[in-house]
């Protein structure tokens, strides 16, 4: 499934595009994300932690700097994963893309996400509003770190801290919003017709 979505930080694009390839001190903005290690300056293996309603999943896997292209401001990142205990796999192909803004920099992301195994179940809808959340998140947490990162401060502990609970309920907040929002815009519409 394909998920668009983009978010700002308040900081010139060289300097995000800068902090977005340290990915030792970026990786930990993302809400149930460890990194376990460095292979090399484009390979990282790490955990994934995510809650999916009443479900709690953790991937362990292998993500892949495969293209980054510093005029362009593009860097695309492969990424595969298994559960620790269950079946399931997960693929994501992830490109962000920055360009500056008057206010900073926008960071555009393009994420091809294929999930089999428990975290399939909750369809597209949920896996959306569960990825929009942690992206949101996560550029929270890149505009707190940045200055830190600047002034050569170690990270903050509390940055990247988010509960899986609180990531859960803000999401089935957001699907309710949209089934209320489709059920009542559609009821609406009719009515407006049959006038």
């Amino acid at each position: 499934m394909l998920i668009t979505s983009d978010f700002e930080v308040p900081a010139p694009v060289e300097r995000v595009w800068a902090y977005l390839l340290d990915v030792p001190r970026m990786a930990p903005n993302l809400p149930g994300t460890e990194l376990t290690e460095v292979v090399d300056e484009d390979t990282y293996r790490g955990r994934v932690s995510v809650r999916m309603g009443p479900v709690s999943l953790r991937f362990g896997g292998t993500a892949r700097i495969v293209e980054r292209d510093e005029a362009g401001r593009k860097v695309v990142l492969d990424a595969v994963g298994a559960e620790e205990k269950g079946k399931g796999q997960a693929a994501l192909k992830l490109t962000a893309t920055l360009t500056r803004t008057s206010g900073g920099t926008l960071v555009e992301v393009v994420q091809d996400l294929q999930v089999s195994g428990a975290a399939a179940q909750y369809g597209r809808g949920m896996i959306t509003d569960v990825t929009t959340v942690l992206l949101a998140r996560f550029a929270d947490n890149v505009a707190a770190d940045i200055p830190r990162w600047t002034r050569g401060e170690e990270r903050s502990a509390t940055s990247s801290a988010a509960s899986g609970f609180a990531i859960g309920l803000t999401a089935a907040l957001t699907a309710l919003k949209r089934v209320f929002w489709r059920f009542f815009g559609s009821t609406a519409r009719r009515r407006a017709a049959t006038r």
